[in-house]
C-alpha cells in the first residue's frame, strides 16, 4: 500500500507560531483519517508524541489481511510508538500532559481522562452543541447546513457535550459531498487544535459550556438510511444525495445499479422518482439535477459522461436500493 500523505497544508505558518512554545508530551488517541492532520501539525508544533492509541488491526481488503487503523498506519510511518487496543481504560499510559482524542472510537473512562496533567481535549467536526454524535459531517449537509466547523472539547462522559475551548467555521460547498467536507474539515481542525493546545500549554484557554437547549444529534449512518423517497422534496433529496456519499451512498438502479454522487434541486416539476424529458428526476415538490455518478465498480463520473455509454433516459424510474 502507498504511504499515506497527511502534511497539513495551509497549517504551516500556524504550526511554526506555536512551535516556539514549550512542547507538550501528549498522548493521541484516534483510530479514523480525520485526526491524521492533526497528528501532523502536532508534531509539526514541536510537542512530543509520547504514544499513539488506536483500534486493534482489523482485515481488509480481499484478502481480509489484518490491517492497521489509518491513525495507526501513519504513526508508524512517523516512526512513533503505537498501541492497539480494544480497551484503552484497560492500558497502563505513560505519563503526559495531555490525552488529544480524534474519532477514536472508544468510550474513555474517568480515570483516564484525568490521567494526564491538563487533562484530554476532543477535536469534533462540528460547531457544538449542534451534531454531537458519529456523524456530524454527513448529518451537516444531510440537513442543507450552509456552514459548518471544528469544534475542540474537553473529554466529558456524556457524548461530545463537554466544555467547549475553541471552535472554528466554515463554508459547505453548494455541490460539497460529505467526503470532501471531511477531508477539509480535517485540515481546519488541526489548525484549531494546535492553537487549543498552545492555549492549554500557556495557562490562558478559556473553557465556555454547551448550551444543551441547542444540542442536536448525528446519529451513526446505516444503507437503510441512504434509501431515497422520491416523494420529498428535491432540496431533501440533493442534500441527502451529497451527505450519504462515499458511504453509504445513495445506490439506485437505472437499468445498471449506479451510486448518485453530487445533485442539487430543481425548480421544474416532473413525476416523483421519473427520468423527464430533460433528463432531471422529479420529486415530490421540485425535482432533482443528477450533477455526478459512481457506477458499480467505476470512478464517480458527470451525468453526461454517463450517459455516453449508459441509459438515462426520460420515462425511466430511478429506483432507490
Amino acid at each position: 500500500m502507498p504511504p499515506l500523505s497527511y502534511a497539513v497544508r495551509g497549517v504551516s505558518e500556524e504550526v511554526q507560531l506555536e512551535s516556539a512554545r514549550m512542547a507538550l508530551r501528549i498522548l493521541f488517541a484516534g483510530s479514523g483519517e480525520f485526526g491524521a492532520p492533526s497528528l501532523d501539525a502536532l508534531m509539526g508544533a514541536g510537542h512530543e508524541i509520547v504514544a499513539v492509541i488506536s483500534q486493534p488491526d482489523r482485515p481488509a481488503g480481499r484478502g481480509r489481511e489484518l490491517t492497521p487503523t489509518p491513525i495507526a498506519r501513519l504513526a508508524l510511518e512517523r516512526g512513533l510508538r503505537v498501541v492497539r487496543t480494544g480497551n484503552i481504560n484497560e492500558e497502563k499510559l505513560d505519563a503526559a500532559d495531555l490525552l488529544v482524542v480524534i474519532a477514536f472510537g472508544q468510550k474513555i473512562a474517568p480515570q483516564v481522562v484525568n490521567h494526564p496533567r491538563l487533562g484530554s481535549v476532543n477535536l469534533h467536526a462540528s460547531l457544538l452543541p449542534k451534531y454531537r454524535g458519529a456523524a456530524p459531517i454527513n448529518w451537516a449537509i444531510i440537513r442543507g447546513e450552509r456552514r459548518t466547523g471544528n469544534s475542540v472539547i474537553r473529554l466529558a462522559q456524556k457524548m461530545d457535550a463537554g466544555a467547549i475551548l475553541g471552535q472554528s467555521e466554515v463554508e459547505i460547498g453548494e455541490l460539497e459531498t460529505a467526503g470532501e467536507l471531511h477531508d477539509r474539515l480535517g485540515v481546519d481542525g488541526a489548525v484549531l487544535l494546535v492553537k487549543v493546545v498552545g492555549a492549554l500549554e500557556r495557562g490562558i484557554a478559556v473553557e465556555r459550556e454547551q448550551d444543551e437547549t441547542m444540542a442536536t444529534q448525528a446519529p451513526k449512518l446505516n444503507r437503510e438510511a441512504a434509501r431515497i423517497d422520491w416523494n420529498e422534496s428535491g432540496e431533501v433529496i440533493a442534500s441527502k444525495i451529497r451527505g450519504m456519499y462515499p458511504w453509504p451512498g445513495c445506490r439506485v438502479k437505472v437499468g445498471k445499479e449506479l451510486t448518485l454522487v453530487r445533485a442539487r434541486a430543481s425548480d421544474r416539476e416532473g413525476e416523483a422518482g421519473v427520468i423527464g424529458a430533460d433528463g432531471l428526476v422529479g420529486a415530490g415538490r421540485e425535482s432533482v439535477e443528477i450533477v455526478e455518478v459512481q457506477p458499480e465498480g467505476k470512478r464517480a463520473m458527470s451525468l453526461a459522461a454517463y450517459r455516453n455509454g449508459h441509459l438515462w433516459e426520460p420515462g425511466m424510474r430511478v429506483e432507490s436500493l
